[in-house]
């Protein structure tokens, strides 16, 4: 049913092909996508006692808490100087926010739906999000928000849930993913079953090696372009574009080949 947890739908899926009542075809076929998602992050302990004071729409999965912080800006800032956990609250997320959204463990907005910024953004990022909690009323001038009669100000704990849109005030117990028991058992039949290679879309190593270490077969798209948005990549490809001679542009691609 639509309110068991990834985890015990596995879990079923799995004693049932042992215990003979399906196979393993059935039982592949059984488990939704979405749960599978969901169990390659964090996830909220169901044994913890917590109560949701708002929810959202469920952009990205995975459960994260941190410190409260309104400014995109400020998020990156206080990364430059220690390791926070953050979570980025914005009425809305736009481009000029990705920075912050990277920063921080997760995000939550007030607006938007699972086709927004935010929403798009997190997702490609792995990051927990929520998005559309229209329960929360968001003060970017006394850096605070609303929810009922709570006030959650700048540096306070919350934690939000992607996979249930919920928002908790303070910490909450999670569990990591572990690619291993029961998930680890579904996929080795997913693998016994299918057909297609899968390949993963990654342009940093560290993709990649995320990709391998989750069973991708290899690189399926690489985006180029992605590799110059770090700071010391980016000015080779400034210079190529703003070159004023052929030799100046030669200089600059001479930067990037080894780059690419």
């Amino acid at each position: 049913t639509g309110k068991r947890t990834a985890l015990s739908a596995v879990k079923t899926a799995v004693d049932m092909v042992k215990e003979g009542l399906i196979t393993k075809e059935e039982a592949v076929a059984r488990i939704e996508p979405e749960h599978l998602d969901q169990l390659l992050h964090p996830m909220l302990d169901p044994n913890a006692k917590f109560t949701v004071v708002a929810k959202g729409l469920p952009a990205s999965p995975g459960a994260a808490s941190g410190k409260v912080v309104f400014s995109s800006d400020e998020a990156k800032e206080i990364m430059k100087d220690k390791k926070e956990q953050l979570i980025l609250v914005r009425l809305e997320t736009s481009p000029e926010d990705v920075g912050g959204m990277k920063a921080a463990k997760g995000i939550l907005t007030a607006r938007g739906g699972m086709t927004s910024h935010a929403a798009v953004v997190a997702r490609g990022m792995g990051k927990p999000c929520v998005v559309g909690c229209e329960a929360i009323m968001v003060d970017y001038e006394k850096e605070q928000f609303t929810v009922g009669d709570k006030v959650v100000k700048k540096g306070d704990l919350i934690t939000i849930d992607g996979a249930s849109a919920s928002l908790i005030l303070g910490d909450v117990p999670k569990i990591k993913p572990e690619l291993t028991g029961d998930f680890g058992e579904i996929m080795k039949w997913a693998d016994e079953i299918r057909r297609l290679g899968v390949r993963a879309n990654a342009d940093n190593p560290k993709d990649a090696k995320v990709a391998r270490d989750f069973g991708a077969e290899g690189i399926g798209l690489c985006r180029t372009e992605h590799m110059f948005f770090s700071a010391d990549r980016i000015e080779a490809m400034r210079e190529m574009i703003l070159a004023d001679s052929k030799e100046e542009r030669q200089k600059a691609l001479d930067k990037i080949l080894p780059i690419q």
